[in-house]
């Protein structure tokens, strides 16, 4: 297990630093070694637009922001970033005009390979999106 204080302070710097993550502004909300559960956010910005003024969200800027929280919640075990091997996704409505927000618990974290879920909700707590990422854990 990976010293809270040190991974949390990683995952905030990379979120900060991180080109892609800067962008995108995803922020840390909160996270819990001992529950091994990790809870993002990323706030709406016209750029994840599918459409023009639609104010409806990209679903590839919600399937990153999924991937996003499930490697992030697996560094809370790994105290390391680690590659996506897999992703699954079950879209349940639209994003429309709202933040989102990503809860991610780890499933399994082996020698090898994890598994992370991950569920998105809207700012009313509706569920958006829900996924499992397989990681790398080498």
């Amino acid at each position: 297990m990976t010293n809270e204080p040190d991974i949390l302070a990683t995952i905030r710097e990379w979120l900060a630093t991180g080109k892609y993550h800067e962008f995108l502004g995803v922020e840390l909300v909160e996270a819990d070694l001992a529950k091994q559960e990790l809870v993002l956010k990323l706030p709406y910005k016209a750029d994840f637009e599918r459409m023009p003024e639609s104010g409806q969200w990209h679903g590839g800027v919600i399937a990153t922001f999924i991937d996003i929280a499930g490697d992030f919640v697996l560094m809370l075990a790994t105290g390391k970033g680690i590659p996506t091997i897999d992703l699954r996704i079950d879209f349940v409505r639209p994003a429309i005009d709202t933040d989102l927000t990503a809860r991610a618990r780890i499933v399994r974290a082996g020698r090898s390979v994890g598994f992370a879920d991950i569920e998105l909700f809207n700012d009313d707590g509706r569920l958006i999106a829900s996924g499992r990422g397989c990681y790398s854990t080498l």
